[in-house]
């Protein structure tokens, strides 16, 4: 942990919030609309991207399907001032709804779906779920759903049927993680038709569709002193909410900036980022690209812009697991509210130099919030971010850090309390340059 003294004090109404933002943001769609509500209440307006930009000062932001980019132009700033981004993603590992769902087998009805990103299947038995995502129509227009009742279950079998299950439950990808959500025959369209009912629409109007399941069970504080935090698709919904709350308020304070504060939030980063909306895309380079030459830059400014941007990629971290401590690396052992974590592997599967952690903990210093390290076990692999896809991407500086928290990947995970409201106290001070 640092040494830096601690000074900025938590603030349970930023988590507060964080929760109210989770239990809106089922899918990545609902994150872009639960940021988006809360950028627009700062001034921000959207941009699209067949339209023609102006240079004019003030916050932008543009949605693509499940990706959100965000940034604010100070007042006065010229077309090579460098951007200060904050990097995260809005997807998380989960259950999504196969093109013919309508599915069973002996007299139960079931949805057939299938599994996205590194998902612990045990965390999603024996819980209610609900269906959310959304629909396209004829006229191609979305419709956002979000069915926030218990419709779903994937049943797991008695420990009577199988007496060896607390040897090692066995899970068949296929046969095993098919929904249940109710009795008698398989009828075709029927999810459809639930569907288009419950959001007021005709079945026949929907032509297209990115349903998914989500835990019902809402986002609760935990523990004898309410210092944990548990709820689902904290990777990486936190982030996202930490740095709109940390845009907003550097849009909010207004006044004279050396940089241009950047969100990118993508999407699909749980399944390697190759997508229209992934980080692997053009998407973050063309928004650079054409905010500078909206201002009346050249390919000159572009290129010195770039040269002094810094990309902080923020995604979650694992906290010391106490019953596992042998997995983790014995001289590296996060906590939670110990603040954010500045993630580090010299293989690259995150992007941090020695470079980024001055950035980093310069950032800390002025928020005046504790840091931790994060290396993983050389016996073990390591994960990786869109740190690394960025700095390729683009060419520019990147950092990773994070939140250490527990059962990442889960259908619910757990996390400090406090540190949502550190992470984003660094990040405003990482964007205000």
């Amino acid at each position: 942990m640092s040494t830096a003294a601690r000074t900025a004090h938590f603030d349970r109404k930023h988590t507060d919030d964080l929760i109210a933002f989770l239990a809106a943001s089922p899918s990545p769609y609902h994150a872009v609309q639960s940021a988006v509500e809360r950028l627009e209440r700062v001034g921000f307006r959207e941009v699209r991207e067949a339209d023609a930009w102006d240079g004019g000062s003030g916050g932008r932001y543009l949605v693509r399907g499940g990706a959100l980019m965000a940034w604010y132009v100070p007042e006065g700033v010229g077309p090579a001032t460098p951007y200060r981004v904050v990097g995260t993603h809005t997807d998380s590992p989960n259950l999504r709804v196969k093109p013919i769902p309508d599915t069973g087998s002996a007299g139960w009805r079931q949805i057939a779906v299938e599994i996205y990103g590194g998902v612990p299947l045990n965390t999603w038995l024996d819980r209610d779920l609900g269906l959310s995502g959304r629909l396209v129509l004829r006229d191609g227009t979305t419709r956002l759903v979000h069915l926030d009742e218990p419709l779903l279950r994937v049943p797991q079998l008695a420990i009577h049927l199988d007496r060896s299950v607390n040897d090692g439950l066995k899970l068949d990808r296929q046969r095993h993680l098919t929904p249940i959500w109710g009795l008698g025959d398989t009828t075709e369209g029927a999810l459809l038709e639930y569907v288009a009912d419950k959001a007021g629409l005709d079945a026949a109007d929907i032509i297209g569709w990115d349903l998914m399941a989500h835990d019902v069970q809402p986002p609760s504080y935990l523990g004898r002193d309410r210092e944990l935090l548990a709820g689902p698709r904290l990777d990486n919904q936190l982030s996202v909410h930490a740095a709109t709350a940390a845009l907003a308020a550097v849009a909010e304070a207004g006044g004279e900036l050396p940089c241009i504060p950047v969100l990118a939030a993508f999407d699909h980063e749980e399944t390697g980022s190759e997508s229209d909306t992934g980080a692997q895309s053009p998407l973050l380079g063309n928004v650079l690209e054409r905010s500078c030459y909206a201002r009346g830059g050249t390919a000159e400014d572009r290129a010195r812009a770039l040269a002094g941007t810094v990309c902080l990629s923020s995604d979650m971290g694992h906290a010391v697991h106490p019953n596992y401590s042998e997995r983790h690396e014995p001289g590296h052992h996060p906590l939670p509210n110990g603040g954010p974590i500045l993630k580090v592997n010299v293989n690259n599967r995150y992007a941090t130099d020695g470079v980024g952690r001055a950035v980093f903990a310069a950032a800390c210093e002025k928020a005046g919030v504790p840091w931790q390290s994060f290396v993983s076990n050389n016996a073990m692999p390591c994960g990786t971010t869109i740190g690394p896809i960025t700095a390729a991407r683009l060419g520019i500086t990147t950092v990773d850090c994070g939140i250490a928290a527990l059962s990442m990947h889960s259908a619910r995970e757990l996390c400090g309390a406090e540190d949502p409201y550190y992470l984003a106290g660094a990040i405003k001070a990482f964007l205000e340059g």
